[in-house]
């Protein structure tokens, strides 16, 4: 009589599987507000670009425009204090240099790194 072999995944073998993708699938939903804050810097940097491209302006106009752009958009994970405004030779580079860290599992985390640059023509 001959042996029949036994095919496919075992129990253990599921189990390990749904954990591995219910891990991923759970920091996937920690990560999604943190990268639809990061849309918001993006898009109010990008709009101070716009709006100051076309005048001659200055670090304190820009700051001004980072800020009703801050509050509009409600953004918590950096302050527009702590967005760099540097002069180069064709205008200014606005650039917003940061870190969010989110609680994964007890005390593991997950952190992720954003930069972001615009620059301002003159």
């Amino acid at each position: 009589m001959m042996q029949q072999r036994q095919r496919g995944a075992t129990f253990l073998g599921i189990v390990v599987i749904l954990l591995i993708l219910g891990s991923a699938l759970y920091a996937g939903i920690r990560l999604v507000p943190v990268y639809l804050e990061y849309t918001k810097v993006a898009r109010a940097l990008e709009q101070v670009r716009d709006e100051n491209a076309a005048i001659d302006t200055n670090s304190q106009q820009i700051r001004l425009g980072l800020e009703r752009r801050w509050d509009v958009e409600d953004i918590k994970r950096i302050g527009w204090k702590e967005v760099e405004i540097s002069k180069t030779g064709e205008g200014f580079d606005v650039t917003a240099a940061y870190e969010a860290e989110e609680p994964f599992v007890a005390n593991v985390y997950l952190l992720v790194k954003f930069d972001k640059t615009v620059s301002i023509p003159q």
